[in-house]
C-alpha cells in the first residue's frame, strides 16, 4: 500500500539520513542557522542534524529548538490548550483555521511534542513544495504533498488519492494528520470550513457517513494570532482579487514562508478543541447528502469560533471599522493609537485605494469577532 503513495508521502525513516546530509549540505544552511540562532555555531548545527537518523529525532531534536526560537524570537508568549487531551491512542484529523503558511503546523507539532504526544503528518500544497532545500525539510518533518491546480476531472481523481493516503496514515500507519479547514490561509479572517474538504476526508471509504468519518476523528484545533504575521500581504491580495484573477509573482509563497516566519505576531493561543462526536455525525446523517456536510462544516466553525482568542487587536479593529466604542472596555485609548499607528505605517507599503485598504486590514482583524457575536451572542 505504501508504494501507491510514493509520489506524495513524506520520507521513511529509512530515507531521512540522505535528506539531512542535503539540507546541511545546502549553501542557505548556515544563514538560517545565523538567524535562528545567532549564537550557536554553525557546525554545532550541522552536527546536531547529521545525529537526527529518523523523522522523530528530527523533529525532536531540530525542529522542537527551531520552532521554540522562532516563537521566542517573535511572540510575546503562546498559550497552547487542552493538548493534554489528546487521547494518542486514537488517532485524528487534526483541522486547523489556517492563518499562517508554515507557523500553524509547526507550532501543532511543537505542543503535540511538547505533551509527549505523537507528531503527526502535514498537508503541504504542491505550489510550496518545490525546491530541493524546501522538499527535503517538508518531507523530513512528515509533510505529504497534496496537488493544486488543474481540470475538474484531475482535482478529483487527486481528492481520492489525498483522502485515501490520509485514511491510510490514520488508520494503518497509526499517525494523526494537520489538514486546514480550507484550501489556503483564511486571507479575511473569516474562518469558515469548506464543504469541498469536509467532503474529500470521505471519499476513500464506501462505508455509510457516520462509521466512515468517525473512524478518522475530526479534531478542530483553532489558532489566534494578535497580529497576523502577514496581515499586509494579505490586504494586498484581497485588494487585487477585488478587480482582477489574483497571479502570484514568482518566489511569492515562499516570501511569505519566510514573513510568517519573521514577523512579530504578539501573544498567540493555540487550543485544541473537542473531537466530533459520533453523536454529532448521526445528528448530521438525518439530512440531504449536502446538508449532512453543511450541518457537519456548521459545527466545526463554531468550534473555532468559541475557541478563537480575541485580542485587543481584534476588539480595536472592530469599533474601528464601525465607527463605534462597542468594545471599548477591552483596551486603552493608548492600544488604539498603538494599533492605527500599526496600520498606518504598514499600509504605506500597499497598492491600492487608501480607505479601500483601511476596510480590509480591519476585517482581518474585526471578522473573528463578528463571528463570535452572530454565532454567541
Amino acid at each position: 500500500m505504501e508504494q501507491r503513495f510514493d509520489d506524495m508521502r513524506p520520507y521513511t525513516d529509512e530515507e531521512i539520513p540522505a535528506a539531512v546530509r542535503r539540507i546541511v549540505d545546502n549553501p542557505y544552511f548556515p544563514a538560517i542557522c545565523a538567524y535562528l540562532f545567532p549564537k550557536e555555531p554553525v557546525e554545532n548545527l550541522r552536527q546536531l542534524c547529521l545525529s537526527a537518523t529518523t523523522a522523530d529525532a528530527f523533529q525532536s531534536l531540530v525542529m522542537s529548538r527551531v520552532v521554540k526560537s522562532i516563537l521566542d524570537q517573535t511572540t510575546e508568549g503562546v498559550t497552547a490548550l487542552n493538548f493534554d487531551k489528546i487521547d494518542d491512542s486514537r488517532k485524528s484529523i487534526f483541522i486547523c483555521n489556517h492563518r499562517d503558511i508554515l507557523l500553524d503546523a509547526a507550532m501543532v507539532q511543537y505542543f503535540l511534542y511538547e505533551n509527549h504526544k505523537a507528531f503527526s503528518e502535514i498537508t503541504f500544497g504542491s505550489n510550496l513544495m518545490k525546491g530541493d532545500l524546501v522538499i527535503d525539510i517538508g518531507k523530513v518533518n512528515r509533510m505529504f504533498r497534496i496537488m493544486r491546480g488543474g481540470n475538474m476531472r484531475d482535482f478529483y481523481k487527486q481528492s481520492i488519492e489525498v483522502s485515501s493516503y490520509m485514511r491510510h496514515a490514520i488508520l494503518e500507519k497509526n499517525r494523526s494528520v494537520w489538514i486546514a479547514q480550507r484550501n489556503g490561509r483564511t486571507k479575511d479572517g473569516n474562518d469558515k470550513t469548506e464543504l469541498a474538504v469536509l467532503k474529500m476526508f470521505a471519499l476513500s471509504s464506501d462505508k455509510p457517513f457516520v462509521e466512515n468519518l468517525n473512524e478518522l476523528n475530526i479534531t478542530p484545533i483553532v489558532v489566534s494570532y494578535e497580529y497576523d504575521p502577514c496581515d499586509f500581504l494579505k490586504t494586498q491580495e484581497v485588494f487585487v482579487s477585488r478587480y482582477q484573477r489574483y497571479e502570484k509573482a514568482p518566489n511569492e509563497d515562499l516570501m511569505s514562508i519566510l514573513h510568517g516566519i519573521t514577523q512579530p505576531k504578539g501573544h498567540v493561543q493555540l487550543v485544541v478543541a473537542p473531537s466530533v462526536s459520533e453523536a454529532e455525525l448521526k445528528f448530521c446523517d438525518q439530512f440531504e447528502k449536502n446538508h449532512k456536510f453543511s450541518k457537519l462544516a456548521a459545527m466545526i466553525d463554531l468550534r473555532v469560533y468559541e475557541n478563537y482568542k480575541l485580542w485587543k487587536t481584534n476588539y480595536i479593529a472592530y469599533d474601528l471599522l464601525n465607527k463605534s466604542y462597542k468594545y471599548a472596555e477591552h483596551y486603552e485609548e493608548n492600544d488604539k493609537k498603538h494599533f492605527i499607528d500599526y496600520m498606518e505605517n504598514g499600509l504605506k507599503d500597499v497598492v491600492g485605494e487608501t480607505d479601500e485598504l483601511r476596510e480590509i486590514f480591519l476585517g482581518i482583524y474585526a471578522n473573528p469577532v463578528a463571528n463570535r457575536e452572530l454565532n454567541f451572542i
